[in-house]
């Protein structure tokens, strides 16, 4: 491990090397019910928002509805969330800022006209389902209004 690495061990860099950026078993786990209830929609889709560019896990683009799957750590979880102890200088700022990016993005997807659905890894999926249906319609859904919204910002559970 060279000197430079941020990582406090050569097993925890191996270790969070092998962290997905997409296609998490969570996020899978939620396209795959979302698809078998009739619902379709892109993955991974960079929108550009002005200055702004956003990687929603799931996108509705006619309905402009886009999903996040976040990780109980990555995220801090209210819940599960851990700060780590080992490199605390190093990760309570990163943790931190993904927060504070998740709540910049919420804020530019509200102004340009779309709806955020955020779900916890740990959040049951056919919970999460149940959301997004209601919001990108489907299934005989109807679409979702505003006023059904349970959060601001993001719709979160």
């Amino acid at each position: 491990m060279t000197l430079e690495s941020w990582a406090s061990s050569r097993a925890t860099r191996t270790s969070m090397r092998g962290n997905r950026r997409t296609d998490t078993k969570p996020e899978i786990a939620l396209r795959s019910k979302l698809h078998a209830v009739g619902l379709r929609f892109r993955k991974d889709y960079r929108l550009d928002l002005g200055d702004v560019r956003v990687r929603p896990d799931v996108v509705f683009t006619r309905a402009k509805v886009v999903v996040f799957v976040d990780g109980c750590f990555w995220h801090c979880c209210p819940i599960h969330g851990t700060q780590p102890t080992r490199n605390s200088g190093y990760w309570a700022p990163k943790l931190a800022r993904n927060v504070e990016r998740d709540r910049e993005q919420d804020i530019v997807l509200a102004a340009h006209g779309w709806r955020v659905i955020r779900v916890w890894e740990h959040e049951p999926v056919d919970d999460a389902v149940q959301r997004v249906v209601r919001a990108a319609g489907g299934a005989g859904a109807a679409f979702a209004r505003a006023d059904d919204d349970e959060g601001h910002g993001g719709e979160r559970r």
